[in-house]
C-alpha cells in the first residue's frame, strides 16, 4: 500500500472539507419579496427598491440574507397566484407576500382577492415556508361597502393561517408628498426606508423562529 499517496488523499480531503463546510454553513437565507410595483421598486434605482433596502437593513443587523425581488409592476393577486410556482423555484426560506394594491385600484371583487391570497397562503403553508403577510387598504373613493369588504381580508387570512401580519404596507408613507413619487402612489427611496424600518424587525423575528426550529 502506498501510504504516502493515501496520506496525501486524506490531507486533500481534509482541506476540501475545511474549505467547503464553512461555506455551506454560511449560505445566506433566501427571502422572496413577492408582490406588485410597491415591491419591485417602480420608478426607483435597484438599490432603492424595497427588497434591496430590506436586504441592506437585515445585513446591517447581522443577518446573512439574500433578498429575491419578486415584484411585478401592475400585478394583481390573480397574477401573483398564476406565477407562484415559478416564483418559488429559487426555494426561498421566507416569503413576504404583498398583493392587493392593484386589485383595489381597479375595483376588482374583494372576494376574488381573498380567494387568490388564500390560495397562495395555502401553498406556502403546505410547503412549510414562513410567510409575512403584508396588508393593503382599499381606495376610499370606491365607497364604504367596498372598503368594508376589502380591508378586513388581510387580518382574516392572517388569523386563518396563523401568520404574522404587517397590516398596511404603506403605513406612515401614504399621503405624504415627501415620501412618495410624483404620482402620489409609489414610495420614493425615503418612503421605502420608512417601510423597511418597520418591516425589518418582523423579518428578523421570522429568521429567529426559523433558527429556533433548527432550520439554520
Amino acid at each position: 500500500m502506498n501510504w504516502r499517496r493515501l496520506s496525501g488523499v486524506a490531507l486533500l480531503f481534509l482541506v476540501v472539507s475545511l474549505t467547503v463546510s464553512p461555506a455551506r454553513a454560511e449560505n445566506p437565507i433566501r427571502i422572496l419579496a413577492l408582490g406588485d410595483s410597491l415591491t419591485s421598486g417602480y420608478g426607483l434605482a435597484d438599490r432603492e427598491s424595497f427588497p434591496s433596502q430590506l436586504e441592506q437593513a437585515l445585513i446591517a443587523a447581522g443577518e446573512k440574507v439574500a433578498l429575491i425581488n419578486g415584484g411585478v409592476a401592475g400585478d394583481t393577486s390573480a397574477g401573483g397566484l398564476a406565477r407562484l410556482d415559478w416564483s418559488l423555484a429559487d426555494k426561498p426560506a421566507i416569503v413576504i407576500l404583498e398583493f392587493g394594491a392593484n386589485d383595489g385600484l381597479r375595483g376588482l371583487d374583494p372576494a376574488a382577492t381573498r380567494r387568490n391570497l388564500a390560495a397562495m397562503l395555502t401553498r406556502l403553508t403546505q410547503d412549510g415556508i414562513p410567510t409575512l403577510l403584508v396588508g393593503m387598504k382599499a381606495p376610499r373613493n370606491l365607497g364604504a361597502d367596498y372598503v368594508a369588504a376589502f380591508d378586513p381580508i388581510y387580518e382574516d387570512l392572517a388569523k386563518q393561517f396563523q401568520l404574522p401580519l404587517d397590516p398596511f404596507f404603506l403605513d406612515g408613507v401614504a399621503g405624504d408628498p415627501a415620501l412618495n413619487q410624483s404620482d402620489g402612489i409609489h414610495p420614493n427611496a425615503a418612503g421605502v426606508a420608512v417601510i423597511v424600518k418597520r418591516i425589518a424587525p418582523e423579518i428578523i423575528a421570522l429568521i429567529k423562529a426559523r433558527k429556533d426550529n433548527g432550520s439554520g
